[in-house]
């Protein structure tokens, strides 16, 4: 057994590529999405190390592109769900015994494998699978996903390096970080690749054996994932992927006794519906479960009659319609000040306008598919609901068409009254609604923008004026977790910027940081008595 106090390498962000025409990275990606589209992959599920098939696979296609087939995977049963945990309790001992400095190096060898030899064929797999464009799937695949595995591994060896600071004479304080009594459950999402990946290693690296259930529509980049942590060297059985329906999963997970903790990013109805049947179930548990899920958001730009223009524009344009509007964080409300209205109108429109829409594999597409047919008929009947009210106007877009792919025109709202629909419900798409205020209600818009929706994930201001952003600050404090000044409410970066929002937007508890990865590990202090006492009488006994 190796014996030293262990310094991990210093985390840094990951570069992102332009893919500018002309250069390397965007010859490589092209051959990459050639060579995917090429064939038709049959993706199993991983339980114990073994590769899982069974008689019913479910097709997988582009959404841009719904009559072509990228591959099949293996849908799996309740049986397959206690295998899977079966699995991960039987890989836990070594797990958790394995030396921390060894965990470490499996995933920061994950961390170059995805920054290099995977880096095309997991940006390619989200660009085909998910419809992102080439600039999204790098930050989000590449990147952040990079950048969660290596900042991760930093933080687990401060989190070990954290003592007593103090020690009566003659004794010794310590503190341990054990990994959870049982076995996490992470339920990851569609929109990020990222996501997807840090939700299982994370709560892996720190000794815990994890059941891994992703989003069917994130399943062609999941099985990429999954290719990275086996070669990277991840023990068979510590991450176990399982395609099943929620309900069958959640019927067998949430009323089994070793079920120690959820780690969850979704929708807050779904998150909700988990915690209340974790209510019910919590006698059968050795141990009170983590509860740890980032959830929906209704995420607000508010501009001041201070803001700059092309700033707020900008903010808007990309905040709202990069990637179809399908991340918690997108700008999905905007409170614009009368006096800038017009201008900003005619500024949306030009840029809008200029969009261009279509599938992932052309780069010069700006604007891609949303997700599936069941998210483009949400979406769409919002901006039919939008086009036929008194108390709303569509001014942009607004056009919408799934013959090839899920396409929706980014679509401008302007509400005429302070509580239409498309201002306090999600709606996770390209589609952004404006209230205009007066000037002079500066104070009574930061009210509204605080009261209006029940989510409290992200949000930005935009503003020269400084006492403007101090009383913005201040006066929104509850209202996001990320809060920005004179920026979008997009973009977090791991490191910088530790990602999650409170009220109906989940438990804050910031992927990217080291308060993330403090839910997954259990504290045990030990005190050592070098010279203990031996009577049981105190002095003022006399």
């Amino acid at each position: 057994m190796l014996k030293g106090f262990f310094n991990v390498p210093a985390p840094s962000n990951e570069p992102v590529y332009s893919y500018a025409p002309g250069t390397k990275e965007k010859t490589l990606l092209e051959a990459a999405i050639q060579e995917a589209r090429a064939q038709e992959v049959d993706i199993p599920m991983y339980i114990g190390g073994k590769e899982i098939r069974t008689d019913i696979t479910t097709k997988l296609t582009p959404p841009h592109d719904h009559q072509h087939v990228l591959g099949y995977f293996h849908q799996g049963t309740k049986e397959h769900v206690q295998s899977a945990i079966d699995a991960a309790l039987a890989a836990k001992s070594d797990w958790e015994n394995l030396q921390w400095e060894q965990r470490a190096a499996i995933f920061l060898k994950a961390a170059e494998l995805a920054s290099t030899k995977y880096r095309y064929k997991l940006n390619a797999a989200t660009m085909l699978g998910q419809s992102k464009n080439a600039y999204q799937a790098e930050i989000d695949a590449a990147c952040e996903f990079t950048d969660f595995l290596r900042f991760n591994v930093a933080y687990m060896s401060e989190i070990y390096s954290q003592q007593p600071p103090a020690n009566a004479k003659g004794v010794w304080n310590r503190v341990e970080q054990r990994p959870l009594e049982g076995f996490v459950f992470a339920l990851t999402p569609f929109n990020f690749t990222a996501i997807a990946g840090n939700l299982p290693s994370c709560v892996a690296m720190m000794g815990n054996v994890v059941v891994w259930k992703p989003s069917n529509t994130q399943i062609y980049s999941a099985n990429v994932l999954m290719e990275v942590f086996k070669e990277a060297g991840l023990p068979d059985g510590v991450i176990n992927l399982i395609y099943v329906s929620g309900p069958d999963a959640g019927d067998v997970i949430f009323k089994h006794p070793d079920f120690a903790g959820i780690h969850f990013t979704g929708s807050t109805g779904v998150f909700q519906d988990i915690w209340k049947t974790i209510g019910e179930h919590i006698h059968r548990y050795k141990t009170y479960p983590r509860i740890v899920g980032e959830t929906g958001g209704k995420d607000f730009i508010l501009a001041h009659p201070s803001a700059d223009l092309a700033v707020l524009n900008t903010a808007l344009v990309r905040g709202a319609f990069e990637y179809q509007g399908q991340k918690c964080s997108a700008a999905s409300r905007a409170y614009i000040p009368q006096s800038l209205w017009s201008s900003l109108l005619e500024r949306m429109e030009n840029d809008i306008n200029s969009f261009k829409i279509g599938g992932t594999e052309d780069f010069s597409n700006f604007i891609n598919a949303v997700i599936d047919e069941k998210a483009f008929d949400k979406i769409t009947s919002y901006i039919e609901r939008a086009k036929n009210s008194t108390d709303a106007e569509v001014v942009i877009g607004g056009q919408y068409d799934k013959s090839k792919g899920y396409f929706i025109h980014p679509t401008v709202i302007l509400a005429k009254t302070p509580d239409y629909e498309t201002l306090s419900e999600e709606l996770f798409g390209p589609v952004l609604t404006i209230y205009v205020y007066e000037d002079a209600q500066w104070e009574e818009t930061l009210r509204l923008v605080d009261q209006t929706s029940i989510y409290a994930l992200t949000g930005a201001v935009i503003a020269q004026d400084r006492y403007a952003i101090e009383e913005a600050t201040y006066a929104l404090r509850n209202a996001a977790g990320n809060f920005y000044i004179n920026d979008k409410c997009t973009g977090a970066v791991v490191g910088q910027q530790p990602f999650g929002g409170a009220r109906g937007s989940g438990t804050n508890d910031k992927a990217g940081s080291m308060i993330n990865l403090l839910r997954w590990v259990s504290p045990r202090t030990i005190k050592e008595t070098f010279n203990p006492d031996t009577d049981y009488r105190y002095p003022f006994l006399g």
